[in-house]
């Protein structure tokens, strides 16, 4: 399973890379991996600010459909449009390709409470 060190985790299974107060957001390999062959991505709160730990959007796999969470508090800038075509990309690259949403960071004291790769990998028994 592939757990990058440089990025942070939220217990919703969601990786975020923080860069110039921008923050992409995915989700993990585990949750793609427990979701299983996802066919929809589903956001539609671009250019809205939406608090942490709210509900921005969702995933829908062949077999279930899963609530996506706000990492960090903050307005959605861009939402990554290729998954429209290709949400597949979030099982083969989830970390690249399938990424989901870019967040404009309004509260950057929250990035520390996000977990870093030794407590993320705590919470999966990885």
């Amino acid at each position: 399973m592939n757990i990058p060190e440089d990025l942070k985790y939220t217990k919703d299974h969601e990786w975020i890379k923080i860069e110039n107060g921008i923050a992409t957001v995915g989700i993990t390999d585990f949750a793609q991996n427990e979701l299983g062959d996802i066919v929809y991505v589903d956001i539609d709160t671009v250019d809205e600010t939406i608090d942490q730990d709210e509900v921005f959007g969702s995933v829908e796999a062949v077999k279930t459909v899963s609530d996506l969470f706000m990492p960090l508090t903050g307005e959605i800038i861009e939402f990554n449009e290729d998954l429209e075509d290709a949400p597949e990309k979030v099982n083969t690259d989830p970390y690249g390709d399938g990424w989901m949403i870019k967040i404009k960071l309004i509260d950057d004291s929250q990035i520390d409470n996000l977990l870093d790769v030794a407590a993320y990998k705590k919470i999966i028994g990885a």
